[in-house]
């Protein structure tokens, strides 16, 4: 692998420290640490993926690029742009390129996340009824401060991206819709919080997102014919709990494991790891998975 990043924020600087042996050069317009200004002046055969951790503004040119030389994508969530046909064409354009582009839900990776799916394609809690997922953390004054952050969908984008994704990884519910029950614009242009559910689906699903929780806070409950799963944190945040409970009927004190993935975010290096093997064996991936969520996301506007 020979990466450039381009885009030396927060994100940017977090992958940075973890590829230094991969990354040839990084680009960026407003960093000095960075070795070029813009992706044009670093010489074309010197890398063959490219990092994007840029503003969402910058992404389709910077894709359009990645494209026209080749080159494997890693690219910041969310892939939204002005219109699906957008999306189409880029999904169309990297399977006949045989280019991987894969956009980072580095969520996925968590320890006890992946648990969750493990339980689930074990159909171990038997039917499943609902699906309830709060994602809060403290950033509303950061946002507002950005000029480019205090835009468009927020919090819906921000953190939501996040949620429907976690859903097609768990449960592969592709058909989704929500319908709004409250969207605040609490301290933001933009929407700070927002609360969904689903309507169409076998499976209800409760969305709630906040830039207004002052401390970071995760949690999730399935609840199923024989049984529930129940996290509470994230790994990044601190140790992760997760407890499955198997039902006692006709009622009672369910049976109770419990699990816990201690303080220290291991989401990085996987998601790298994964994103090489791609490159490696050569799966592109279909885009229709980013669409989906694009569409939901633009349908609660």
């Amino acid at each position: 692998m020979k990466i450039i990043i381009v885009g030396l924020g927060t994100q940017g600087l977090k992958r940075l420290k973890f590829l230094k042996k991969y990354v040839v050069a990084t680009v960026d317009p407003i960093n000095k640490k960075a070795n070029y200004k813009k992706i044009n002046d670093v010489p074309i055969n010197d890398y063959n993926s490219v990092f994007i951790c840029t503003p969402d503004y910058n992404k389709f040119e910077l894709i359009n690029f990645c494209i026209k030389f080749s080159k494997h994508i890693l690219i910041e969530k969310p892939l939204y742009f002005k219109n699906e046909k957008i999306l189409q064409r880029i999904n169309t354009q990297i399977i006949q390129k045989k280019i991987v582009l894969y956009v980072a839900y580095n969520h996925r990776f968590e320890p006890n996340l992946l648990r969750v799916k493990k339980y689930i394609d074990k159909k171990i809690l038997g039917k499943i009824y609902y699906c309830k997922i709060f994602y809060g953390n403290g950033t509303a004054r950061l946002v507002k401060q950005s000029l480019w952050r205090d835009k468009g969908d927020g919090v819906l984008s921000d953190l939501g991206s996040h949620l429907i994704d976690l859903i097609y990884f768990w449960f592969k519910d592709y058909k989704l819709k929500f319908r709004k029950i409250n969207f605040s614009k609490f301290e933001n242009n933009s929407y700070d919080n927002a609360f969904i559910v689903s309507d169409n689906t076998k499976i209800k699903y409760y969305l709630d997102m906040s830039l207004t929780s002052w401390k970071n806070n995760f949690s999730c409950e399935i609840v199923g014919q024989k049984g529930s799963i129940h996290v509470h944190n994230l790994c990044k945040w601190s140790d992760s709990t997760l407890y499955l409970r198997k039902r006692i009927l006709p009622s009672g004190i369910p049976k109770e494991k419990k699990f816990i993935e201690p303080f220290g975010d291991p989401t990085w290096k996987i998601e790298h790891k994964h994103f090489f093997n791609l490159v490696k064996k050569r799966r592109i991936l279909d885009l229709s998975e980013q669409i989906n969520n694009y569409k939901i996301i633009k349908s609660l506007k």
